[in-house]
């Protein structure tokens, strides 16, 4: 298969890119060349800049297209009619935030409502949310429903992760005393590997429109596979906000009931992405943080949207 990646030496390109180069891909980057610019051995590599200059793509043909860093649809719609003539499929990475009913609605599936974003709105035109779908309608206006896959992603996790969520969780983890986490301890968290995701998106013929979410697990479970389950301290949303904790980047993966109801609980069923047990993308996260140069991978990207802090557990816990 001759893949190219818009996008691929960070987080969940990377996982797209390591994943296709395992399996006997000819792999593509395209890519500024700022990030982690010697990540990804192996792969053919193309600089240059989605928002205005597409020259290194005026040549060459794939049988699919992965998009992990289409924010703009203006600049998305650019760069798929670029391509239609010499890629057989478009994989497009949008997001749960697609819905405007998330986080406030549960069991949110792919027939729920989207925002709406014309396929060639720019930047000032919607928040995040409406622009990914935008960006979904720029690859559908091009590509057509046949030959395009979107994944609505929900919260990715696992090793190269920029985001430092579930490296927060494990941070506080390895720093040992008390571990606060959001009661009850059978509260849903979904969480994705992304390397699963990868694996889901690089099937052959996939097309459609689908939720990307992770299994269905708890606190209880993530704690557990932190190694903390003895000194995990569980306090209720209540208390949580009356102690200060800032929800999701203080204290990642958490949304108050009263704000985001819905958030852990959206339907990710019709994807059937075959997901690993969380123990094992906890583990592998630690490694990748702890012994593989993680910390020093996080501190050379750029800042991530939604960044996670790392929380302080005993200030809290006064």
């Amino acid at each position: 298969m001759r893949l190219l990646i818009l996008g691929g030496t960070v987080f969940l390109g990377r996982s797209v890119a390591e994943t296709a180069l395992a399996a006997g891909a000819d792999v593509t980057l395209f890519t500024r060349g700022r990030t982690h610019p010697g990540a990804v051995p192996g792969a053919h590599r193309l600089t240059g800049d989605r928002a205005g200059d597409l020259a290194a793509l005026r040549e060459g043909e794939w049988d699919l297209v992965v998009d992990t860093s289409g924010f703009v649809p203006r600049d998305v719609l650019a760069g798929a009619r670029l391509l239609e003539g010499r890629a057989a499929r478009y994989v497009f990475v949008s997001s749960v935030n697609a819905y405007p009913g998330w986080p406030d609605e549960s069991g949110i599936d792919e027939a729920s409502p989207v925002h709406e974003c014309a396929p060639d709105a720019g930047p000032e035109d919607g928040d995040y949310g409406k622009l990914k779908v935008g960006c979904e309608r720029a690859v559908l206006s091009v590509f057509g429903p046949e030959r395009t896959l979107v994944a609505r992603a929900g919260t990715l996790v696992g090793p190269h992760e920029n985001v430092g969520r579930l490296p927060a969780w494990i941070e506080r983890a390895e720093r040992g005393g008390p571990l606060l986490a959001p009661a009850p301890p059978e509260r849903p968290v979904q969480l994705l590997d992304a390397r699963d995701l990868a694996a889901w998106m690089l099937e052959p013929d996939r097309t459609g429109t689908f939720n990307a979410l992770g299994p269905d697990a708890t606190f209880a479970e993530l704690v557990d596979a932190l190694g903390a389950a003895d000194r995990v301290v569980w306090k209720t949303d209540d208390e949580l906000t009356a102690a200060g904790v800032e929800p999701w980047t203080g204290l990642t993966f958490w949304l108050p009931e009263a704000d985001g109801p819905g958030a852990m609980r959206a339907d990710g069923r019709a994807a059937a992405i075959r997901t690993r047990p969380l123990a094992e993308t906890v583990a592998d996260t630690r490694r990748w943080l702890l012994e593989a140069g993680g910390r020093d991978e996080m501190a050379a990207a750029p800042p991530a949207r939604g960044g996670a802090e790392i929380l302080d557990d005993a200030y809290f816990l006064k």
